[in-house]
């Protein structure tokens, strides 16, 4: 059991730096799909071993498995009231 707590515990941290590096600095150092790979391996973790879920837990958060993706695409269109004269 300590080995799965460690592991997510090791596991949310990575997550939180990893979007920190995404959103706040714009320097990803992953791709989306490895990003959702370690989302996925937190998830099962959490839902095999309830007790190892925290509140704060990247996991937790809703939409958090297409968070990332949607808002890039999100910021990289134009405003078309900009756009359009």
């Amino acid at each position: 059991m300590k080995d799965f707590a460690r592991e997510a515990e090791t596991l949310r941290a990575e997550l939180r730096r990893h979007e920190h590096l995404y959103y706040v600095l714009d320097q990803p150092e992953v791709s989306d799909a490895e990003y959702d790979a370690l989302m996925r391996r937190l998830r099962e973790l959490e839902e095999a071993h309830p007790e190892l879920a925290s509140p704060d837990s990247p996991a937790g958060r809703v939409g958090a498995s297409r968070a990332r993706a949607s808002s890039r695409s999100a910021t990289a269109r134009p405003c078309s009231a900009l756009t359009m004269r």
